[in-house]
């Protein structure tokens, strides 16, 4: 274990130790979005979290023939879901408190370069930004804070 994960156990259940994460990797997302944002979206925020979190990403994977695959994130990615007043009050939650998250806006779906998306978002002041989804990973208390009123998506 790498110190911010504990082993807890299920007395009696013979299952093995659990693993608890002292945070929490969260994708928030506005509920209205049609699937396929949705899933861009997602995959759009996780690549933030993954580029300016190191110890968030595991080691490799390999496979029994040996076979090499990328690394991915070493604890589960949680996602929720919320009208765009839900969102928009967690985005402020995530503002005032500092944290740093990655970002996504309605204009981003119909850009298709990194330079455009970043032009895009820089072209709305905060109080006007059309937020759509952000993800972030924190300290279990305050990814709570924040998530506080959204639900997991289904």
């Amino acid at each position: 274990m790498t110190g911010e994960e504990s082993e807890t156990m299920h007395p009696g259940s013979g299952a093995a130790p659990r693993v608890r994460f002292e945070s929490k990797i969260a994708v928030v997302l506005r509920e209205d979005l049609a699937v396929w944002q949705k899933l861009n979206a997602t995959a759009f925020l996780a690549s933030g979290v993954a580029a300016s979190e190191p110890g968030a990403i595991g080691e490799p994977y390999l496979d029994g023939s040996g076979n090499r695959y990328l690394a991915m994130f070493r604890q589960p990615v949680l996602v929720f879901a919320g009208t765009a007043e839900q969102v928009r009050a967690a985005y402020e939650r995530a503002m005032t408190r500092g944290l740093a998250f990655s970002l996504f806006t309605e204009p981003l779906f119909t850009t298709g370069n990194d330079a455009d998306n970043r032009a895009a978002v820089r072209a709305s002041p905060r109080e006007a930004l059309a937020v759509v989804g952000f993800a972030f990973r924190a300290e279990r208390k305050l990814a709570d804070k924040v998530l506080k009123g959204l639900v997991l998506h289904r």
